[in-house]
C-alpha cells in the first residue's frame, strides 16, 4: 500500500567549474514526502549520493525562508520553478506528480558564471548596488511618525520596490540576461523616497553604467522578468529608471559630474 510519497527522476546539470563542460545526469529520488521543499528534496538525493561515496549535488540555499535570495534553480523551464510569486525554498514537492521527471539547471547568464553544478555567481549585483544603490545621508535614529509626510501610494510603491530579495531570476527569465529589474528595483526604492533625493540622478547614472560593465543584455519588453519574480517586481520601476535615466542625461549632466567629482 503507498504511503502517499512519491517517486521521481532528476535530471540535474552537473558541471565542475566555469570553465570545464558540463551535462545533465539523472538521479531517483525516492520516497519524498509531497510536504517536502525543494531544496529539502534535494537534501535527500545529496544524503544518498553520500551514502554511496558519490560527490552531492552543488545548490545555493540560505535563510530557505524566501527572504534571502540565495535559491536560485531553473526548474523544468523555469526560475525558482512552475509557480508564481515564490522562491525555490517555498516551492513543495506537492507541486509535482509522483514518477515525473524533473529537469534542473542553473541560472544561464554571461554574468552569472557557473560556480559548480546548480551554484552561479551572483556577485554582478553586489557591485551594482555598491556602485549607488545607498543613501549617504545622516538618516539618524528612526523618526516619528509622520515627521517626513510622504503619500501612501508612494511610501508603497517604494516598500513594493524594496521586496527585491537580489535572488537573479529576472536575469535567468530574460532571453538577453537583462538585470533591469532587478537594478530599477533598487534604483525606485531610494528614488521615490526624500531621504533618496540628493544622489538620486548620480544613483542611476552610476548603476546603470555598472550593470553595462558587468555584461547584462538589454531589456527585451517581453515580461518574462515580472512574470518569473519570485517577490512579483513590476515593469513599471524599469519605466521609472529609464525616466530618471534620460533626465540625467539630458538635463543633470554637471550635476553629475560635479558630485563624482
Amino acid at each position: 500500500m503507498s504511503n502517499g510519497n512519491m517517486n521521481l527522476t532528476l535530471k540535474v546539470w552537473r558541471q565542475k567549474n566555469a570553465q570545464t563542460a558540463g551535462k545533465f545526469v539523472s538521479y531517483k529520488a525516492e520516497n519524498i514526502s509531497p510536504d517536502m521543499s525543494f531544496l529539502e528534496m534535494l537534501d535527500v538525493v545529496n544524503e544518498s549520493l553520500t551514502h554511496k561515496g558519490d560527490e552531492p549535488i552543488n545548490f545555493d540555499h540560505d535563510c530557505r525562508e524566501g527572504i534571502c535570495g540565495m535559491c536560485s534553480l531553473y526548474i523544468n523551464g523555469h526560475p525558482h520553478g512552475p509557480k508564481r510569486g515564490i522562491t525555490t525554498c517555498q516551492l513543495h514537492m506537492r507541486t509535482f506528480h509522483d514518477g515525473e521527471t524533473i529537469t534542473i539547471e542553473p541560472w544561464r547568464a554571461e554574468a552569472f558564471p557557473i560556480v559548480k553544478d546548480l551554484a552561479v555567481d551572483r556577485s554582478a549585483f553586489d557591485r551594482i548596488q555598491q556602485a549607488g544603490g545607498y543613501v549617504s545621508v545622516n538618516t539618524g535614529g528612526v523618526p516619528d511618525g509622520n515627521a517626513i509626510p510622504i503619500p501612501k501610494v508612494i511610501a508603497d510603491e517604494a516598500f513594493n520596490s524594496a521586496t527585491c530579495i537580489g535572488c537573479g531570476a529576472c536575469v535567468a527569465a530574460c532571453k538577453n540576461a537583462s538585470a533591469m529589474l532587478f537594478v530599477s528595483a533598487k534604483i525606485t526604492q531610494l528614488g521615490l523616497l526624500p531621504q533618496g533625493q540628493p544622489e538620486r540622478y548620480r544613483r542611476v547614472q552610476s548603476m546603470v553604467a555598472q550593470m553595462d560593465e558587468e555584461g547584462f543584455g538589454s531589456c527585451t519588453n517581453t515580461g518574462a522578468c515580472e512574470a518569473e519574480c519570485p517577490k512579483e517586481i513590476k515593469l513599471t520601476n524599469i519605466a521609472r529608471m529609464n525616466n530618471d535615466y534620460f533626465s540625467a542625461k539630458l538635463f543633470r549632466e554637471e550635476e553629475v559630474h560635479e558630485q563624482n567629482h
